[in-house]
């Protein structure tokens, strides 16, 4: 095989990520190509995640591809991987993991000091993230969501200009876009008050289950831990049967002495009261298990 082909969405932050995983190939001597694949998210702009149907909108015509052999692998942001892969496919190797919460980016004229994330009440913010939506109304409930969709730039200008108060997006893809937010007020919360989404801020590369050499290769692009906590994550969504829609954040870390420590959150609907959980393990067994039961059963925040 004289090239990889990776198959990857087209826009800034999927290339780059995609141009990521090439470089970190040629580093282990490994040529590759970008076969580049539009999706159902990136035709349909003008729906909300919670109104496309079935899951997988970032994914399944690049998972397709991969299952029909015209591209030997795929790179996906792992936050929009539904965690049941289809028959056939594997994960290969996970990235390391970039910032992983979320930045709130604030038009400066509309600062309002003391207030939670610096706006003042009925202020409107951009998100169409669900779980977004129900840790800001928790945190802030006098905010008003307002659903965009588009790519970082896009959706980054909603604040610059003024359209929007203030607009809601992964420190992940800023990061590696070295978006210049030197314009706009930023709020970085914790990632433990609030929760990521699954897998926020790590790089997925899917091979076919049966190309035993093809993931050797991308193998030594693995970074453990990484796979380690974001499984955590992954399995707790599996076991609530939710998908890129559901309200629900869940962040996983490892510490020095390789104990487990998770916090998750979880509204039954956007606008619903969310439960959050804290739960750490000196060791993954059971762990996910444990989170879930804890989320259904918890008292809901006040």
């Amino acid at each position: 095989m004289d090239k990889i082909r990776i198959g990857t969405r087209g826009s800034r932050l999927a290339l780059w990520q995609a141009h990521f995983v090439q470089r970190e190939l040629r580093e282990h001597g490994i040529d590759s190509e970008l076969e580049i694949i539009k999706t159902q998210g990136d035709r349909v702009q003008h729906l909300g995640f919670d109104k496309l149907e079935g899951k997988g909108f970032f994914t399944k015509e690049i998972e397709d591809a991969l299952l029909e052999g015209r591209i030997d692998c795929a790179v996906h942001s792992l936050k929009d991987l539904p965690t049941n892969q289809p028959e056939g496919l594997v994960l290969a190797a996970l990235s390391y993991r970039a910032s992983v919460g979320d930045r709130i980016l604030v038009h400066p004229d509309r600062v309002v000091k003391g207030k939670p994330f610096s706006l003042g009440d009925n202020a409107t913010i951009g998100t169409s993230s669900n779980r977004r939506k129900a840790i800001l109304r928790d945190l802030h409930p006098g905010l008003l969501p307002v659903d965009i969709r588009g790519n970082v730039p896009t959706r980054m200008k909603k604040a610059l200009s003024g359209e929007l108060d203030a607009v809601v997006l992964a420190a992940a893809g800023l990061e590696r876009l070295e978006m210049d937010l030197s314009g706009l007020h930023v709020i970085e919360p914790s990632p433990r008050e609030f929760v990521p989404a699954p897998g926020q801020g790590v790089m997925a590369v899917q091979s076919r289950e049966e190309d035993i050499e093809i993931r050797k290769r991308l193998s030594l692009l693995h970074h453990p831990v990484v796979g380690e906590c974001t499984n955590v994550e992954r399995t707790v969504l599996n076991l609530m049967e939710g998908g890129c829609s559901m309200p629900l954040g869940v962040y996983c870390e490892k510490d020095q002495i390789g104990s487990y420590h998770v916090w998750a959150a979880y509204a039954p609907t956007a606008d619903a009261s969310l439960r959050r959980v804290q739960v750490s393990r000196s060791t993954r067994a059971g762990l996910a298990e444990a989170v879930v039961e804890e989320l259904l059963s918890a008292p809901k925040a006040v």
